[in-house]
Formats: C-alpha cells, sequence, structure tokens
C-alpha cells in the first residue's frame, strides 16, 4: 500500500495534497472556533500556526496523508482531512482528523469527501478496511458517520487527552470491503440528489 498523496477530483470538491501554498485558504477557514471543540488540538485564530505545522510535519515524513478540500465551483479552501493511523501490514487506514469551516455543515462537502477518501483507499490503495473515530461528545460526527453507512462498534473508554486535558471517550467505527459497494452507491446517489 502506497499512500502517496494524490489529488482527488470530484464532481463538486476537489482534494488537493497538503503544500504550503495552502496555508492562508486552510488558516481563513479554520478560524471559527466552534470547529474545534472535540479535535486533538485547536486550528482557531493564534493554534493555527502549531496545527499547521503539525499537520505539515506528519504529512512531508509520511507518517500522514493530508487533503485539502477546496470547492471546485468558488475555488474556496472549505476544510481538510487525512489518512491517519497507517497501517500497510494490516492494509487498513484511518480517515480522521475532518473538519470544515462551518458554512458547508451538513451539505455537499462532507459526503463527497468521504466517497473521494473511501473509494481511493478500497479501489487504488487497496484497504480491506478502514476506521473513523470520533469523540463521544460529539454528536453530529457520530451521526455523520451513522449517515454514512459506517459501523459503530464500540467505545474506547479514557482513549485519549485532548485539548484542556480533557481525558475523551472514543466512538470506534468500520467500513470494511464488504460493506463499500452498498455505502459507495448510496454516497453516488446522495451526492447526485
Amino acid at each position: 500500500m502506497n499512500i502517496a498523496a494524490a489529488e482527488l477530483d470530484g464532481r463538486l470538491i476537489r482534494l488537493e495534497p497538503l503544500a504550503w501554498e495552502h496555508r492562508d485558504g486552510l488558516q481563513a477557514a479554520a478560524d471559527d472556533p466552534r470547529i474545534w471543540p472535540y479535535m486533538f488540538l485547536d486550528g482557531s485564530g493564534d493554534h493555527f500556526e502549531p496545527w499547521f505545522a503539525q499537520a505539515h510535519g506528519a504529512h512531508d515524513a509520511g507518517r500522514e496523508c493530508h487533503f485539502v478540500i477546496r470547492v471546485k465551483e468558488t475555488g474556496a479552501i472549505v476544510g481538510s482531512s487525512r489518512y491517519i493511523n497507517l497501517a500497510p501490514e494490516h492494509k487498513r487506514l484511518e480517515i480522521g482528523s475532518t473538519w470544515y469551516a462551518p458554512s458547508v455543515w451538513g451539505g455537499f462537502v462532507n459526503p463527497e469527501c468521504k466517497l473521494l477518501m473511501m473509494a481511493h483507499a478500497f479501489e487504488t490503495l487497496g484497504v480491506n478496511r478502514i476506521d473513523f473515530r470520533c469523540d463521544s461528545r460529539n454528536d453530529r460526527s457520530r451521526k455523520a458517520l451513522h449517515r454514512l453507512g459506517a459501523i459503530e462498534e464500540g467505545v474506547l473508554r479514557r482513549h485519549m487527552i485532548v485539548q484542556h486535558g480533557y481525558v475523551r471517550d472514543t466512538v470506534q467505527f468500520g467500513v470494511i470491503t464488504d460493506d463499500w459497494p452498498g455505502i459507495k452507491a448510496a454516497l453516488v446517489e446522495r451526492i447526485a440528489g
């Protein structure tokens, strides 16, 4: 499994491998504190520089594959998502650290982003499994993962220490190759809808 960054081009959005030239657009999209309460790191305001340095460092080192999300019609950067917790020996990865500007919440961006990333992971990279995780307090993310068709597999209790020293419980979801055809068809229909 070669996780080299590739541009993923959809109908309404394009996922671009993270580069320094995305910095200003990402900072503008990230500058809303409503995005960050359940994330490991805060990327709003003065917290953006450390967030960007961490993201860029992990991407450049090959520990993660970080995508910038751009709406094709406007050219606006509206968020980011990553392949993380890469386990090529098990043909597994996680899609995570995903955030979107509130202006696109509840619209077409999340379903198409997940469609592009899952299609690339299953159909090009040849993974057997994709993990998703979210903070147990994050109802918006949990509902979106259920709507996506991911299977909720359990809760990892006291799993991570996140912002402000909070010890979070993490909800674990999974999608396997057997699930993919049905999920793909539903996402294609939803985006066309």
